[in-house]
């Protein structure tokens, strides 16, 4: 599975911005959708995940409220709607995928199966 990650961009303070993964011919069919970021000299994190079929999402502590990730199975996609962005949001996102029943996904980076290409998020103060 080819998955790559869009949407990322400049933006202020404040602002909002959705990325998208998508599946790149591929199906994310049984694959629960996680999401990650890796901020300027920091490790790789944890932002959110959404399970298949789409039950359950589950989001890291610093989202507060401000985030909001869905998918459309029929279109293979998957979307991170972020909102109220502040410049510590600054990273590089990406998607990644993990086999998946309907439980809550593992928010580990060596758990996932496949991952996508980043997407350059750059909040302005």
């Amino acid at each position: 599975v080819q998955l790559q990650a869009s949407g990322g961009g400049l933006v202020q303070a404040g602002d909002s911005l959705t990325l998208s993964c998508s599946a790149g011919g591929g199906s994310f069919s049984t694959y629960a959708i996680v999401w990650f970021r890796q901020r300027p000299g920091k490790e790789r994190e944890f932002v959110a995940s959404i399970s298949w079929p789409g039950r359950k999402k589950d989001y890291a502590d610093f989202v507060q409220g401000r985030f909001t990730i869905s998918r459309d199975n029929a279109e293979n996609t998957g979307n991170l709607r972020m909102n109220s962005l502040v410049p510590e949001d600054t990273a590089v996102y990406y998607c990644a995928i993990k086999r998946n029943l309907g439980g809550t996904p593992s928010r580990l980076t060596g758990d996932m199966d496949y991952w996508g290409t980043g997407t350059l998020v750059t909040v302005s103060s």
